[in-house]
């Protein structure tokens, strides 16, 4: 939810709450479009959401996912305006479920995921950044889990946040509500990069081709191994991480890439024509 209250206007009805690009080179970009409200989290942009991850699943075309917001912020949590008593205990709880499923659909897709921030991103959009897989903001960006300061601890968010930065370091964010710039974010570990806004796109763009030029598989078996070794024992995280590493090994671009190696020469990729 969102520390700042989004404006009394309707969502415009001639614009969808959520915009869908994919240029030639398989980059998709997905970009919530409710400006107005900050990009808040409306069941229905949940609902797109969704609906528009759901077939990047099996999609051997589609190569990395780019999350933006429209506006003046990348989002600004749940839509308060959805959340009032009156709604009712069962329809609040299908909301933070929604979420937390398409926060789960980021960590199943073989693409990587990459926010794009700007503005602020508060609460569930705070958790929204924690859960891609890469992070990149402007420098003026903050970020905040604010729902305490409404009486509301912010606890859905922390899990990703928990997985992201030191404990301590989330509890701050998670007790105070307070924002934190994007310097600090950088290096607390919540986002990659903190970069001047004119230069956002261009360091954006530079990640996109870096994994442009990998093995698309690769990509793909490693992002699924990470998480899922996140959650198990030592133990069972090295015996996944072999298993992972001996199936991709087998993968025809990574025996090009290696004889590649051993002959000295730039691997002939798929990529990379």
């Amino acid at each position: 939810m969102s520390l700042a209250t989004p404006p009394a206007a309707h969502d415009a009805a001639a614009q969808p709450v959520l915009l869908v690009e994919r240029d030639p080179r398989g980059v998709v970009t997905l970009t919530l479009n409710r400006p107005q409200a900050y990009n808040a989290l409306s069941r229905e942009m949940l609902q797109a959401l969704r609906a528009a991850v759901a077939p990047l699943r099996d999609d051997e075309q589609a190569r990395v996912v780019l999350l933006r917001g429209a506006g003046k912020a990348f989002c600004a949590g749940h839509d308060l305006r959805e959340m009032r008593p009156q709604a009712g205990t069962e329809a609040i709880g299908e909301l933070f479920d929604a979420c937390g499923r398409f926060m789960l659909d980021l960590v199943a897709l073989p693409q990587p995921v990459i926010a794009v921030v700007h503005g602020m991103a508060t609460a569930a959009g705070c958790q929204l950044v924690a859960q891609c897989d890469l992070a990149v903001a402007a420098s003026d960006a903050r970020f905040a889990t604010s729902g305490v300061n409404l009486g509301l601890f912010c606890s859905t968010p922390s899990v990703p946040l928990g997985r992201n930065i030191p404990r301590k370091r989330a509890m701050e964010m998670l007790l105070t509500g307070e924002f934190i710039d994007a310097a600090t974010a950088c290096d607390w570990g919540l986002i990659n990069r903190a970069v001047p806004a004119a230069e956002l796109d261009a360091q954006v763009e530079t990640l996109v081709q870096q994994m442009l030029a990998k093995p698309a598989q690769a990509i793909a078996m490693g992002k699924a191994q990470f998480y899922r070794q996140l959650e198990m024992g030592l133990s069972g995280a090295y015996q996944l991480a072999a298993q992972t590493m001996v199936c991709n090994f087998h993968e025809p671009e990574t025996l090009e890439g290696v004889q590649a190696f051993l002959e000295k020469r730039t691997p002939s990729w798929k990529s990379r024509q």
